[in-house]
């Protein structure tokens, strides 16, 4: 049988998962994973059954490697962003 995982190692999970979900590129995807992230961890918040946190860790930590293998990719093939995204200030040269 598998020993639970500490508070603390499920709260770096936590926001592991969340750094990571912040690095996609794209507004959508970065703002679904965030949202997914927060919810999963609070439906877990107060579970003391050690089997089900050990199997909710290890499930959470095979998602996270998932997750950021994915951020790597969307960070490669990246689009324009969104309007409600804060657009970054255009330059323009002084000598034109």
């Amino acid at each position: 049988m598998a020993s639970a995982p500490s508070t603390q190692s499920i709260k770096h999970l936590y926001h592991s998962m969340l750094r990571t979900s912040q690095s996609f590129s794209s507004y959508n995807f970065r703002q679904y994973f965030v949202r997914r992230t927060k919810s999963t961890f609070r439906e877990i918040q107060n579970e003391t059954d050690p089997a089900k946190l050990a199997a909710f860790y290890d499930e959470k930590a095979r998602e996270l490697a998932v997750l950021k293998r994915s951020a790597i990719v969307n960070q490669l093939y990246g689009g324009w962003r969104v309007v409600v995204e804060k657009q970054k200030p255009v330059h323009e040269r002084s000598d034109s």
